[in-house]
Order: structure tokens, then sequence, then C-alpha cells
């Protein structure tokens, strides 16, 4: 006899079977010449965001914290990885070498990062959490936004204002800029394509649906659902949560090094608040529950300002009626039962029913 699949096996391997299929027609339409320009470019992007919406959702979703400083850890990782890249583009010239290793380094550094803020930041809850990893975010932005690292035949220079910058004596035949402030990087290899990005949101969506469906996974989910219960039996709330917050920044600041990868010039100023609070609409409309949700709703979202583009001036208004739109159908009860029936649990049930008839 052959032993049944768990719904929990069955529905990871439709999750992976829809991001399979999903880049499989994307690589056929580019392929075949079909897809446009337009598309093209839009790939990376749509698979940076989808990476950061997936890794946000361990947070939110199944940690149930609202973090508002997601795009702090991005911008670590993409500042982490660039300035790896720049420094070790002469000595390490292979790029399937030097760019995996910007991907770790980046991706570590924000976990490290990840674990120190969540020490303070964890023993808060709700409201206050959000604004505190918000302040995060800022602050994070800020310091590189401010940061200069030059060297010359004299050494190493590093600064954290203008002034000081500009009135250091550098010898111009041999200096060499890596950090500039405001202008942030300029010179970054740009190694990434499509590909690499769906086989880093494969292993990342492997690492996080067997992470949920583990006893750390369950012990996560149990302290968001009865903190008091949870501890009641002897989970560790803290450890538990600290497990989803590093993990979450790890993978931001992997998607970090993914995106400066594919940018001649990267400026702190694009990892805003602004990114942080986007990245939570697609999770949030996407329904916090599934992996598979919150990576098709940041595929829909991303996507359709930019097909939307030749409305012109009402385009952005049209988005705002979607996401209201969403946001009603996801708390509609006939809409959620709707759901239920189609839910591959409910169609596989009815099915065997049918079938034992």
């Amino acid at each position: 006899m052959t032993k049944k699949l768990s719904y929990a096996t069955r529905d990871k391997l439709i999750t992976y079977s829809v991001v399979i299929i999903a880049f499989l027609i994307a690589q056929l339409l580019i392929v075949t010449g079909v897809a446009s320009n337009k598309f093209t470019g839009l790939l990376i992007p749509i698979s940076i965001n989808i990476l950061l919406a997936m890794s946000l959702n361990l947070v939110v979703g199944m940690s149930g914290e609202l973090s508002l400083g997601h795009a702090g850890f991005m911008c670590i990782g993409a500042y982490a990885g660039s300035l790896f890249s720049v420094l070790t583009q002469n000595i390490i010239t292979a790029p399937y070498i030097r760019f995996p290793l910007a991907i770790i380094l980046g991706g570590i550094i924000a976990a490290i990062l990840g674990f120190l803020i969540g020490i303070p930041v964890l023993k808060l809850r709700g409201d206050y959490l959000a604004i505190v990893t918000l302040a995060f975010g800022e602050i994070i932005k800020n310091i590189f936004n401010n940061m200069y690292l030059a060297t010359d035949k004299n050494g190493i220079f590093f600064s954290m204002t203008a002034e000081k910058y500009t009135k250091y004596a550098f010898d111009l035949e041999t200096k060499t800029d890596y950090i500039k402030g405001a202008q942030g990087i300029t010179g970054t290899p740009q190694d990434v394509n499509f590909t690499i990005c769906f086989v880093v949101i494969l292993i990342a969506l492997f690492v996080l649906l067997n992470l949920i469906d583990s006893k750390t996974g369950r012990n996560i989910m149990a302290a968001r659902d009865n903190r008091i219960a949870a501890e009641a039996m002897g989970i560790n709330v803290t450890k538990a949560k600290m497990t989803a917050f590093v993990i979450s920044a790890f993978f931001a600041g992997v998607a970090g090094v993914l995106y400066s990868h594919n940018l001649k010039t990267l400026v702190a100023t694009k990892f805003d608040y602004n990114l942080s609070i986007l990245i939570l609409v697609f999770v949030v409309l996407g329904g916090m529950n599934k992996m598979r949700n919150v990576i098709i709703s940041a595929t829909i979202l991303y996507a359709l300002p930019e097909a939307l583009r030749f409305l012109s001036d009402y385009r952005m208004l049209l988005y705002a009626v979607v996401l209201i739109v969403m946001m009603i159908l996801n708390n509609n009860k006939g809409f959620i039962a709707l759901k239920k029936k189609l839910s591959p649990k409910r169609l596989l049930k009815a099915k065997r029913e049918g079938v034992a008839k």
C-alpha cells in the first residue's frame, strides 16, 4: 500500500509547484520573445519583494509581532554584500564564487544585527514593538546615509560626517571611494539574474516551510496564540520569537544583497519606512497564514502599479481601490468560506468521499 501524504506535505508541494510553474512560464515567455523588456525588468524586483514578504511573514504572520523595521535589515544586507563585492571583485574574479559569498555575508550580518536588536525589542509587545522597530529602520538608513569610507596610499579613511570627509587631505592619485555618504556605493558588480533569484526563493521557501512545520515553528505559533499558555507548557517564548526574528532578518539581508547587485548605484534613502510598510501590506493582504498566499500577494501588488502605468495620474488611485477591495474581501465571511471550500484539503476530502460513495 502506498503511504498517503499528510496535508502539510501536500500543501508544501503545492507551494513549490506554484513557484516552479511561475518560473518556467516566465522563462518560456523570455525565450520565445513574447515577454517585453518591461516584463523582464520586473522579474528581479518582484523576486526580491517576494523574498522580503516571505521573511516578514515569519515575524508578523507566524510569530504575531508587528515589525516595521524590515527595510533596515535589507539595508544592512545590501551594504554589506555590495561592499564585499566591490572590495573583492579584483581578487575573486569568478562571480559564481563571489556572489554566493556576498549573499551569505549579507544575510549573516543582518541576522547578527537582528539578534542584537531582538534582545531588547522582543521584550516589548504590540504598538511599542512596532514603534521601536520603525525607529531602528530609520536609524540604520541614516547611519548609512552619512557614512564615508575611502582609501588612499596613507591608509583607510572612515567618517560619519561630510564635513570631516571634505576636509581630509586625500592623495587623489591613489584615492578610492567605497561609500560616499548620500551618494552611496557605486560600481557594484551586477551579478544577479532571475534564475539566481528563483533559486534563492526556493531555498528560503524550503527553510521557512520546514521551520513552520517543525517543533520550533509550532512553539512560535503557540507563543503567538497564547503566550501565558505557551509558557505554562514549558515553551521558551523569548527563544521562539528570537528564532523567528533572526531568521527573518537573515533573509531580509539576503534580499538586500540581491537588490544591491541589480543596481549600478546603491543609496540608503531607498530603505525608508515606506518600504517597510509596503512589505507589511504584501503580508497582511496575503492573509499572513500561508506562504503561498503571501507570494501571490507580493507578485500582484508589486506588478500592479507598473501594469497600470498607462493610466498616468489615476494609476495609484486605482491601486488604492484594489488594496481596499482586497482587504474587505479578506475580512468577508462569505469570501473566507469560499476560500475554505476551494482549499486543497477540502477538495481532496470531497474527492475521497465521492470515490467512497
